[in-house]
């Protein structure tokens, strides 16, 4: 573990409690050092907005929420909110009471706005209900943090990473989870299609490492 370029900064207790027991994958001290990247992030680029990639039932917006109330900024969580390749009946990651029974589809939107609401951070989230590349289309402003967990498949993570990456502005950071370098421990596509063509050519280094996630400065434009 290693989190030195982070904010050390603590989280008010009832967010962090109410973001342990939220719904999600993420564990607490990879949770806490994407609340401290995303300090550290809003302020080294102040006014820009944090963004995430990825948002499921609201565990990391909790993290990173509470990090643009911090910093006086905003969180932007770009999700279509179907799950992931991962997430769909037959896959380890299903969880078959977050299927809406009228379309027979998955449908997390529910549960991410009762995860905010509960944390008490709506004004500080904005929810992007679309598909990350359809989204990314659209999107011109530089973010102070990309945070990038969507689809952990070959072609989804390396469409975030082209589709996203370019967003970061210069001296804001790139937050990667499910970063797996030994294949033993875990899916390969997020540190093959993500982290190893981001510090590709030197535009951005590493700052920080906690269990998967790994956080990188972009110090240069794409």
């Amino acid at each position: 573990m290693t989190d030195d370029g982070l904010a050390q900064v603590e989280m008010e207790p009832t967010v962090r409690a109410a973001a342990e027991a939220a719904r999600g994958f993420m564990p607490p001290d990879e949770g806490l050092a994407l609340f401290r990247a995303g300090v550290a992030a809003g302020r080294a680029v102040p006014g820009a907005p944090l963004l995430e990639v990825g948002s499921y039932c609201g565990k990391s917006g909790i993290y990173l929420g509470a990090a643009a109330k911090e910093v006086g900024s905003v969180l932007v969580a770009v999700d279509h909110h179907r799950g992931s390749e991962e997430n769909q009946p037959g896959w380890e990651w299903h969880e078959p009471d977050l299927v809406d029974p009228e379309v027979g589809r998955m449908d997390t939107l529910p549960f991410f706005r009762r995860t905010l609401f509960h944390a008490g951070l709506e004004p500080f989230v904005v929810a992007v209900v679309g598909s990350s590349p359809t989204v990314s289309a659209v999107w011109s402003t530089p973010c102070a943090l990309m945070f990038i967990d969507g689809g952990h498949g070959e072609e989804p993570a390396s469409v975030d990473f082209e589709c996203w990456t370019p967003k970061v502005a210069v001296g804001g950071l790139l937050a990667i989870h499910d970063v797996f370098p030994d294949p033993a421990d875990g899916g390969r596509p997020p540190y093959v299609r993500i982290y190893l063509p981001a510090l590709e050519g030197g535009r951005c280094t590493e700052v920080a490492a906690v269990g998967s996630l790994r956080v990188l400065r972009c110090t240069a434009a794409a």
